[in-house]
């Protein structure tokens, strides 16, 4: 293991990546997309962040242990409709594809994920 994945910064953040799916990876392996932290000045740690979908397939695994561990095709609908506004609140409609995921996910059609989503936006304003 590299002297850079061993630093305290590291260790620090380490179970933030976990949370969000990134990894650390060592200086003289980093890419351009990748995120470079400094300490003291200096390249400590380099973290690369996971493609978007991924972070949806998490979102949606994330949402599963919130309403303890049941397939998301088996919620109710307003359990459904509560998923939906936690995913839009993480901004898991923004990326590509988005809602036609969460409609796999949640066994339903886009329509209705839409309707969810306007729903919402209604009692916002309301």
């Amino acid at each position: 293991m590299s002297d850079a994945l061993e630093h305290p910064l590291a260790a620090a953040i380490k179970p933030l990546l976990e949370a969000v799916g990134a990894t650390q990876v060592p200086i003289d392996e980093a890419r351009t997309e990748d995120v470079v932290l400094e300490w003291d000045g200096q390249a400590a740690v380099a973290v690369r962040l996971p493609h978007l979908s991924s972070a949806l397939d998490r979102l949606l695994a994330e949402m599963a242990r919130q309403f303890d561990g049941r397939p998301l095709a088996e919620l109710d609908r307003w359990e459904k409709q509560r998923v939906v506004a936690l995913l839009e609140e993480r901004g898991a409609f923004t990326v590509r594809h988005g809602v036609e995921t969460v409609a796999s996910a949640l066994g339903v059609s886009r329509f209705t994920v839409y309707n969810y989503l306007n729903r919402q936006d209604g009692t916002k304003t309301g």
